[in-house]
């Protein structure tokens, strides 16, 4: 797909890389991360601070010619949106049999290569983690695995309820069509809170 140009930095971008805007008939703001809906649309670059820019400098009137609204929320909705739609993915991950759960299976999954990428709960136990970023270092020095990118996105209770069980603080993410889905729509979320990629052991809140 061609590359479309960011409304705030007027760059050309991918359009992963964007997040499309429309106005929706009662003037309300709704982002269309299908890029399906109908009407002229506004790209912004998909990034917490780029929304927030654009809303400051009242970009996206301009941009689609008319008057807006839901301006207030506009960060937080997309917020929102990013997180239904991850966890929505983290159940199709869960139901295609992409996802394994509970330590023993996470760790096996790391050391033997085959995981795409693990997922532990914000409010998991800091020794836990370490545990199982060891396992993942394990099968990627060992050369079973190639990077396993790793996320720290959703607590306990989330994770429990996208994927159908109780108390789910750890998983790991399995290679396929659904499991890949899953990951790109996890980094889409971690990009756009702008947040580098946890290191190892480290709780989100860890200086």
């Amino acid at each position: 797909m061609n590359g479309r140009m960011c409304i705030v930095s007027r760059r050309s971008l991918a359009p992963e890389s964007l997040v499309r805007f429309v106005a929706a008939p009662d003037g309300r703001l709704v982002p269309d991360l299908k890029r399906r809906l109908p009407g002229r649309g506004a790209h912004v670059e998909a990034r917490r601070e780029t929304v927030e820019l654009a809303v400051k400098r009242r970009l996206f009137s301009r941009a689609l010619k008319r008057d807006v609204s839901g301006l207030e929320t506009l960060a937080d909705d997309l917020d929102a949106v990013l997180v239904r739609s991850a966890l929505g993915s983290l159940g199709l991950a869960r139901k295609a049999g992409q996802i394994v759960t509970g330590s023993a299976k996470v760790d096996a999954a790391l050391r033997t290569g085959k995981a795409a990428a693990s997922l532990h709960a914000t409010d998991a136990a800091p020794d836990g983690v370490r545990k199982l970023d060891g396992a993942r270092h394990a099968g990627e020095t060992s050369g079973r695995a190639g990077a396993t990118p790793m996320f720290r996105l959703f607590e306990t209770d989330e994770m429990s309820l996208a994927l159908g069980g109780e108390n789910v603080v750890h998983a790991a993410i399995l290679p396929g069509p659904a499991g890949m889905a899953l990951v790109k729509r996890l980094e889409a979320l971690r990009a756009y809170r702008g947040a580098e990629p946890v290191r190892d052991g480290e709780s989100p809140a860890d200086p």
